[in-house]
């Protein structure tokens, strides 16, 4: 059984991440400082030092958070598509294109984080490099999955990526149904 102290922590922490994910992904890491992290998460600066010793840390800890919460929707709405294994491939680009539609939109958070901070954070390229390797070997078991050639998997993931930051970049979520469309040529090709 939880003791309430600890109960009280993972309360003040999650408040804390929720604040610095809408503050970081939505006005970018450096404009962000620690004070407004504190505003907006209702804690006191000395507690939120407490928990996260240096901004750094906060960063870290919002982009592992962010990482495992989106492939975990992603991999939920891909479960949820009955068919054969090649729709659930095709679903990556469904479920990429309702994303793109979310108000608040602003990209892919561990391209914009590397793009502020990778050079001179250890911390935030490896939290990079962490999700995109996660998210390929996920692209690639459902393409093995959907009896398409191992290679083709690298193929699906810069179709996603390329359809993720052309979203950012244009506003649109016209980017996701064009990779679709690509990516149900490859398949077609490659069956």
């Amino acid at each position: 059984m939880q003791r309430s102290s600890d109960m009280d922590n993972e309360a003040a922490r999650n408040g804390i991440l929720d604040a610095a994910e809408e503050l970081f992904y939505g006005r970018g890491i450096q404009a962000v400082g620690m004070d407004a992290v504190r505003s907006a998460s209702g804690v006191t600066l000395r507690r939120l030092y407490q928990l996260f010793p240096s901004k750094d840390a906060l960063v870290e800890a919002y982009l592992l958070r962010r990482d495992a919460r989106w492939r975990r929707s992603l991999a939920a709405y891909v479960d949820g598509v009955d068919g054969p294994p090649s729709d659930r491939v095709l679903a990556v680009f469904d479920w990429l294109h309702g994303w793109f539609e979310e108000p608040g939109f602003r990209g892919c958070a561990f391209i914009n984080s590397f793009g502020e901070l990778g050079a001179g954070s250890p911390e935030v390229a490896a939290a990079a490099r962490g999700h995109k390797e996660a998210f390929r070997r996920y692209i690639d078991d459902l393409v093995r999955d959907a009896g398409a050639p191992a290679a083709t998997g690298a193929h699906f993931m810069l179709l996603a990526e390329g359809a993720i930051t052309t979203a950012a970049v244009t506003g649109s979520p016209r980017p996701a149904r064009e990779a679709r469309e690509a990516a149900e040529r490859l398949l077609s090709a490659s069956a």
